[in-house]
């Protein structure tokens, strides 16, 4: 962001502002979302038989000063009622002056077939919007439009999904942010705030399966559909192949907006990273160096009451 350009044109900076918020409301994007269901679904909880964790680190259009980064941490286990799966996902994004926080606690109820399992889930949480003023650095302080001390609202937030799956398939279909409550910036002086957008409903549908192809190859696709009211419909397609066990390698296309090319590695004792970096189509192209991402993940089998299929696909 061009922070000398904006100063000199308050209507300017209103309107990017306005955007920012806008664009900060909703879901932050994941190339190896294959690996970050949580974050998606719900119902995923307990789905990998163990106690996992994932980390991941998203560095978006690099190089564009004010650009989303993303940070999201989750963990979730069945418990040892097989039954029952329990979760937590948080994550912090940046996006320009805007700071969006959010933690969810998830439950999951697993119903087990002789061969597949059938999960409902729902997450429940807060989600806390904040704008650091400063990074604006604007040339009139006293502007009006940027007068007044803040305060900001932590709303409550939930989530609900189905997961169904298999040794080799899954299929998903969730919707987040149910409750659309509204983020607002309020003025402290009396009777004066502005609401700028409310959480609007995310759905989503994931799918994706394993098909053996010889000598310890597997080939992966998955796919994952997401539609926002007044938004453009976008769809991820995946790719990858995986190869005895230890590591993986594929390719992920999200329609009208990037390429992105991904790597997983089974470095041991149940841990496990993965990398992705992203080549976008849009009019940034010209301006930032693709976007990264960086997960490391580790799983360990804490109640040995689920026999654990080797290789575990999903």
């Amino acid at each position: 962001m061009n922070k000398t350009k904006f100063s000199r044109h308050p209507l300017s900076l209103l309107l990017v502002l306005l955007a920012v918020i806008v664009q900060a409301q909703q879901d932050p994007l994941f190339t190896q979302y294959a690996f970050n269901k949580l974050a998606i679904n719900p119902a995923y909880a307990g789905s990998a038989g163990r106690f996992s964790t994932d980390l991941i680190s998203r560095f978006q259009w690099v190089g564009i000063k004010g650009a989303p980064r993303t940070f999201t941490f989750n963990a979730h286990t069945p418990l040892p009622n097989p039954h029952i799966g329990l979760g937590l996902y948080s994550y912090r994004d940046e996006l320009g002056p805007t700071v969006d926080y959010g933690a969810m606690a998830t439950f999951a109820y697993r119903i087990l077939f002789p061969s597949t399992t059938l999960c409902f889930g729902i997450q429940a949480g807060f989600k806390y919007m904040d704008i650091n003023w400063a990074l604006l650095n604007p040339k009139d302080p006293g502007d009006p439009l940027l007068s007044g001390d803040l305060t900001n609202k932590m709303v409550p937030d939930a989530d609900f999904g189905t997961y169904y799956y298999g040794r080799r398939f899954y299929i998903g279909l969730s919707a987040k942010h149910l409750l659309q409550n509204q983020i607002m910036i309020s003025a402290t002086s009396p009777g004066d705030n502005a609401g700028f957008t409310r959480l609007l409903r995310n759905y989503y549908c994931m799918a994706g399966g394993a098909v053996p192809l010889g000598g310890n190859v597997e080939f992966i696709p998955s796919l994952l559909f997401k539609f926002v009211e007044n938004t453009p419909f976008q769809a991820d397609f995946n790719a990858s192949f995986m190869v005895r066990n230890l590591f993986t390698l594929g390719a992920a296309y999200r329609t009208g907006q990037a390429l992105g090319l991904l790597m997983e590695i089974n470095i041991g004792n149940g841990f496990s990273a993965g990398y992705s970096y992203d080549i976008w189509f849009n009019p940034l192209k010209a301006y930032n160096k693709g976007s990264h991402e960086i997960r490391l993940g580790y799983e360990v089998d804490l109640f040995h009451k689920e026999r654990m299929l080797t290789p575990r696909y999903f």
